[in-house]
């Protein structure tokens, strides 16, 4: 799934929300960041689909590595 698929960003409040939704991205970073797991964040936003989670990871992962690799 390509990330625009993925994520939008909502008319309503202005954060990036996975589309169909209105839950916010971010929220995914905070289950992680608290040692939860992505089976957890989807069982707790299930209009949230495995897809879109792994699409704005990976997105994330290919970003991040592409910036480390230019500072180095």
């Amino acid at each position: 799934m390509r990330l625009e698929d993925a994520i939008c960003r909502s008319s309503e409040s202005a954060a990036v929300v996975f589309v169909g939704t209105s839950v916010p991205v971010k929220l995914l970073f905070e289950f992680l960041q608290d040692d939860q797991t992505v089976d957890t964040f989807l069982e707790q936003f299930p209009m949230v689909s495995r897809d879109q989670a792994q699409a704005v990871l990976g997105a994330s992962r290919d970003m991040l590595l592409s910036t480390a690799g230019s500072e180095i």
